[in-house]
């Protein structure tokens, strides 16, 4: 492996620890306000949260490996990969990261019973959408062209579903 592999990974590792370290910090600030939302979440979804949050992770750790590896670079928009990716968890969903990073965060709302968690993840999912119509999806566009448009065409932007694949097997 090269240098230059070695410190795109991690850099790339880095930038992902910064990112769940920062909400994970807002998740423990929000929850202080639990107490002032008129609602509570019953305990019988504390099971499904344990099933959501583990699968998110693994589904945010499984992009991130997918853009280290295959796009030869980071998941920070100001370090984007270098190559296209739309294999692995890409295949069945545009923004792949974002959806495992909101059902993490939901996971952990609901195992913690914390109404203001919730809040926070539906306020995370509202951020991360708003960042993809208003800036990446024409940032993605510009960068890769023809590939890029072809598979936005074909595969969803939130809701996971089968891929449509062109006549070689490949999604577009």
């Amino acid at each position: 492996m090269t240098p230059a592999r070695i410190f795109t990974i991690a850099r790339g590792v880095l930038y992902s620890i910064g990112f769940v370290a920062t909400w994970t910090w807002l998740a423990v600030v929000v929850r202080r306000f639990d107490s002032g939302i008129p609602a509570t979440i019953p305990r019988w979804l504390a099971p499904i949260g344990w099933a959501i949050a583990p699968a998110g992770a693994l589904l945010a750790a499984a992009c991130v490996a997918t853009f280290l590896t295959r796009g030869r670079g980071t998941p920070a928009p100001f370090d984007p990969p270098r190559a296209f990716v739309a294999v692995g968890p890409y295949r069945y969903v545009r923004n792949p990261m974002y959806v495992g990073g909101g059902a993490t965060i939901l996971g952990a709302g609901l195992i913690l019973r914390s109404p203001s968690i919730l809040l926070l993840a539906a306020g995370f999912l509202i951020l991360m959408h708003l960042f993809v119509v208003l800036h990446e999806e024409d940032a993605l566009a510009a960068r890769f062209g023809d590939s890029y448009l072809r598979y936005k065409a074909s595969v969803p932007r939130w809701i996971v579903r089968r891929p449509r694949l062109d006549g070689t097997g490949r999604v577009g």
